[in-house]
Parts: structure tokens; sequence; C-alpha cells
């Protein structure tokens, strides 16, 4: 059970790293001339499309996080025992650009699809919208990659189940240490 755990959490690395950097990157003010809205702040039926806070900087610089963890990934289980014995994929003979697009573009358009519905439910950015602010990445990443990776939907699940409970804990830490703006 813990190794199968270990093997989701190493599995999905990319979208976590994919995940955590815009707001990282915002709350230090990195890479300012980046923080333009994707939406250029425009409106569907009164609402923005998706909000001031979905940037560019975050879309760029939560892809590339995503592409070099990927990339480090593979430089880990071509030099650790540990790394092939506990992993899903063969990172040697995969395409790793390919996956870590895959997997760090399904994680942000995951996200993105979420933040659109809560606009249109009229919840502002920051308004908990259990649990999806915390699993949108997932399910984003899983529509993404399963046409072309067969990953068991045991994987899924316990990633769900794993980020959810990692994502709280991470966001209340974050926001208790002041590095994040959001509690939840």
């Amino acid at each position: 059970m813990l190794k199968w755990i270990l093997s989701s959490f190493y599995f999905f690395l990319p979208a976590y790293f994919t995940n955590m950097t815009p707001s990282l990157m915002a709350s230090r003010g990195f890479f300012k001339c980046l923080d333009k809205p994707l939406d250029f702040g425009r409106k569907l039926q009164g609402s923005p499309i998706l909000g001031n806070h979905k940037t560019w900087r975050g879309i760029i610089l939560g892809l590339t996080a995503g592409l070099l963890t990927a990339l480090f990934q593979r430089q880990l289980f071509n030099r650790l025992l540990f790394i092939r014995e506990i992993s899903f994929l063969n990172y040697q003979i995969i395409n790793i650009f390919f996956f870590g697009v895959l997997m760090s573009g399904g994680a942000l358009c995951g996200d993105l699809f979420f933040a659109f519905i809560k606009r249109r439910l009229g919840l502002k950015p920051g308004t908990r919208f259990l649990p999806f602010d915390q699993i949108n990445y997932v399910i984003g990443s899983a529509l993404f990659l399963s046409p072309f990776y067969a990953i068991n939907m045991g994987v899924w699940i316990t990633l769900l189940i794993l980020t959810f409970i990692l994502h709280i804990s991470a966001t209340q830490i974050g926001f208790r240490l002041g590095l994040s703006q959001n509690q939840w």
C-alpha cells in the first residue's frame, strides 16, 4: 500500500509542481511582466471569464515547472534503482516532453476549467469549492494523459484522495507561513 502511494505520488510530481508554481511565483512577485490575465479582463454574461488571478505568468511558469520536473524524473529513473522499482512508467522509453506537457497542460486546464465554472456560479477567487479546488488538476491531468498512457484507474483514485489531503495540508501551511493568501 505504501509503495502504491509513493508510486502514485512520484508519477504525479510534474502536476504537483505545475499546480504550486503559479501561486508561489505570484506571492514572491516574480516575473511581474507576465502577470496579465489570461482572459484579458473580458467578461461573459457580466462575470469574469476566469478572473484576474489566472495569468500568463501562471501558465508559462507552471508549464515550465512541470516539464522540468518530468525531465528530472527521467534523470532519477535512469540513475536510481529505487525509482525504477516504484515507477509506473518507463521514463527511458516514453517521450518525456510529450508526457510533461500532457501532465502539466492537463493540470493547468483542469484548474482553468473549474475557475471558469466557479465564475459562472458567481464564486469569487479564493472561495471554497470543495472538492474541486483541491483536485481539479488531477481531473485535468487524467483527461489529458489517459488517451496516451494506460494508467490504472486505481492510480487516479489514489491521486484524488492523496491530492485532496495534501492540497488542504499544504495550503494551510502556506497560508499560515504567509506564502499564500488563499486559505483553501
